[in-house]
């Protein structure tokens, strides 16, 4: 199968969380089962800097298979160059194909007043009066066969900051307008209509390329090649949303104005558009899918997503089982494995010394990586500090986030000296480090649509110990429930539970057996990306078996 997979990040290229890790490892998957794989994604500098070579720049033309002028060169890192102007045409007011979706149905989610389209304004941002000077730069994802297509258009992308924000953390006040472009491109290319290649599938990711469906959508029915769509959710609550005078500045199809595809409460939700007009919705674990469809986690969508059940499909995410591998792993003091897991202490040592811990094999270390938000649960982890301290435990915790939490932490750290080390950032080595010195890796967070670090956690031999919602519900087996326990679950989004449950995993710790077989247990099941690759080309299968609707 042909696969577009569109994404706003993908690691090594450009992360900031979790969605980089899937972009690489899905693709990647894929394409070691034979499937011509292309990933399209913007052209930040970080990912212009790391892509792989042969670098080939291609423009986009207006027509079908046009493709303007290609230059390559024998460089291994890619250098976008000022080629030329590329445009995807499209009529004012309307979806590349020239027609406009319509309604159907009952409205999932009510509207603000009246769902009237907002009218136009001025300074649009539509081809019609604005001209990008935009390209495709194609090379290769860094350590893989997987063909990547960067959206070069220097002003939107080439900024110094995140992909979606500043440096000081304020969101780019321009983001509607940077991800309205991926999406409008990717369509483009998955329906032909540049670059001499049509896709099969179109695998749109979070709300940044969520209105390529729409513009898909609006190819002519009688168009049989029409490009599939699936959608996945990687986390709702990002959904995309922006005043409705965004509307008319992108001149989005007025039909889309309506609360049964973009309008949310009187605002404009990217996310609405791949909801309801994607032929297969897909989020990252079963349990996730069904929290989705729920007031407590639908984020104002569960009843959109409950009108879509039957396309609404959980598949849990894998690792990269080959950069996450302790056998191997060159971040760490010390490789191990299952059948010889006793260098996994060294590691201890070494990451305590590193963080600014005391040095005391007879107190377990507890690790916690990740954003430090209310979501993750830190606030719960600084709320049964002093019963974790009084267990004897000390904490390694490294991430950033909310500057509350930060200086909280900061202070527990300086108020605890060696019993409690942070580090705020984010440091690839450093992560590797905790995952294999900690005892027991923390995941109290209060939703999780999968989650990705108790999967390192199991792999490393360090049980997880988790609030189990979303995929840590999915992955972690706690060891007083089942026989084949892994893990190690609260019962309840709480600091005393979180502390209670901490003290119950320290009795498995002091008896050294006991714990061995936990560790054995979650070092020896499979998290690779294979099982969830075969899910997902089963379900591609599937909406390519079933004939081309219009929603």
């Amino acid at each position: 199968m042909k696969i577009l997979f569109v994404t706003a990040e993908a690691w090594p290229l450009a992360k900031t969380g979790g969605l980089g890790d899937v972009a690489y490892g899905l693709t990647c998957a894929l394409a070691d089962r034979g499937h011509d794989v292309r990933l399209l994604m913007p052209a930040y500098p970080s990912a212009r800097e790391r892509l792989e070579g042969p670098i080939k720049y291609l423009s986009l033309g207006s027509g079908a298979g046009s493709v303007k002028g290609q230059a390559q060169t024998s460089s291994t890192k890619g250098q976008a160059q000022s080629e030329g102007q590329a445009q995807i045409s499209q009529s004012e007011g309307q979806a590349p194909g020239g027609g406009q979706a319509q309604p159907k149905g009952q409205a999932p989610t009510p509207s603000k007043g009246q769902a009237q389209s907002p009218a136009p304004s001025k300074g649009q941002a539509q081809s019609s009066n604005r001209y990008h000077k935009q390209k495709i730069i194609e090379g290769r994802l860094p350590g893989s066969e997987v063909s990547v297509w960067l959206l070069d258009d220097p002003e939107l992308f080439e900024r110094v900051g995140s992909p979606y924000a500043t440096a000081s953390g304020e969101p780019w006040p321009d983001n509607h307008l940077r991800f309205y472009w991926l999406s409008r491109v990717a369509a483009a290319i998955a329906a032909g209509e540049v670059l001499d290649w049509q896709a099969d599938i179109l695998h749109a990711n979070d709300w940044q390329s969520a209105l390529a469906p729409v513009f898909l959508q609006d190819y002519s029915e009688s168009h049989q090649e029409r490009p599939r769509t699936v959608f996945s959710i990687h986390n709702l609550a990002y959904r995309g949303i922006f005043s409705a005078d965004v509307f008319a500045q992108l001149e989005l199809p007025a039909a889309m104005w309506n609360p049964e595809r973009l309008e949310f409460y009187g605002e404009l939700a990217f996310i609405k558009g791949a909801l309801t007009l994607s032929d297969a919705i897909t989020t990252v674990s079963p349990t996730y899918a069904r929290e989705i469809q729920t007031p407590a986690f639908g984020w104002g969508l569960d009843g959109l997503l409950r009108s879509r059940s039957s396309d609404l499909h959980g598949i849990i995410n894998g690792v990269d089982t080959t950069t996450w591998d302790p056998a191997t792993d060159p971040h760490l003091a010390a490789n191990y494995s299952a059948p010889d897991p006793q260098a996994k202490a060294k590691n201890r040592q070494a990451i305590a010394v590193e963080i600014g811990l005391d040095d005391d094999p007879q107190s377990p270390l507890l690790g916690f990586i990740g954003r430090l938000v209310e979501q993750k649960g830190i606030d719960l982890i600084l709320g049964a500090l002093p019963r974790l301290l009084a267990s004897g435990a000390r904490l390694a915790i490294l991430g950033s986030g909310d500057n509350t939490l930060e200086r909280a932490l900061l202070q527990a750290a300086q108020a605890h000296p060696g019993r409690v080390g942070v580090s705020i950032g984010y440091d690839e080595g450093q992560a590797h480090r905790i995952e294999a010195g900690s005892d027991i890796f923390l995941m109290p967070s209060r939703f999780e649509p999968c989650g990705l670090n108790q999967l390192y956690s199991l792999r490393y031999g360090t049980p997880p110990l988790v609030n189990p919602t979303g995929g840590l519900a999915d992955t972690v087996l706690d060891v007083d429930a089942h026989a084949g326990g892994n893990g190690f679950c609260t019962a309840a989004a709480d600091a005393g539970s979180l502390a209670a449950t901490v003290e119950r995993a320290l009795s498995y710790w002091q008896d050294q057996e006991a714990w061995q077989k936990i560790q054995a247990r979650g070092m020896s099941a499979d998290y690779s990306w294979d099982r969830s690759a075969d899910a997902y080309v089963d379900l591609y299968e599937r909406i390519r078996a079933t004939g081309w609707q219009r929603r």
